[in-house]
């Protein structure tokens, strides 16, 4: 007896390989998937993040400078 995950396989063609696949939701194949993390995961590695420099045109708010 086919268990609820096999019930709910279909089979289309990648958005993104083209390759003919059998997934349970229409979207970029398994390949693809990890292609795509991998990638992301290396932009996110050389990624700077630099110090916080406010813009000049922000002020301090009038309850601030109150004397």
């Amino acid at each position: 007896m086919p268990t609820s995950g096999e019930l709910d396989v279909e089979e289309f063609d990648c958005p993104r390989c083209g390759g003919t696949v059998t997934e349970r939701f229409w979207g970029p194949c398994r390949a693809c998937r990890d292609e795509l993390v991998a990638a992301q995961r290396r932009d996110a590695a050389d990624l700077e993040v630099g110090r916080f420099e406010p813009a000049l045109h922000v002020v301090p708010n009038h309850v601030a400078t109150k004397d």
